[in-house]
């Protein structure tokens, strides 16, 4: 029997891990742009 990891999938909220990280860029992207005028 051999062991394979589990990267949670069934828990996305998407179909695909690649769209999964695609939105993940592009929140942190923003979350970025947003600090940046805010603050800076």
């Amino acid at each position: 029997m051999e062991n394979q990891f589990d990267r949670g999938s069934a828990l996305s909220i998407f179909g695909s891990d690649r769209k999964e990280d695609f939105m993940a860029l592009v929140l942190a992207l923003a979350i970025a742009a947003g600090v940046y005028f805010l603050v800076g």
